[in-house]
């Protein structure tokens, strides 16, 4: 578990915050007292996930607009 003051925090913030994505604890103080805690999610490790592939039967949307679009010209 790390600790660090509030400002050293706030100056620091994405060293931190990619230690606590590695797994870590940080406990910022102020003034010496806790003030709060950042720990690992609970759930998947990563954010970094493949994304859902998406599958559309049909006109794609852009199409359906242009032709949309056309026929209120028309």
């Amino acid at each position: 578990m790390l600790s660090t003051g509030f400002t050293n925090f706030r100056t620091h913030a994405a060293r931190y915050l990619d230690k606590v994505e590695h797994g870590e604890t940080v406990v910022i103080t102020r003034h010496g007292r806790p003030i709060a805690e950042i720990v690992p999610p609970a759930g998947p490790k990563s954010w970094k996930r493949p994304a859902l592939r998406l599958a559309v039967r049909g006109k794609s949307l852009g199409r359906a607009l242009l032709e949309a679009r056309r026929e209120n010209n028309a």
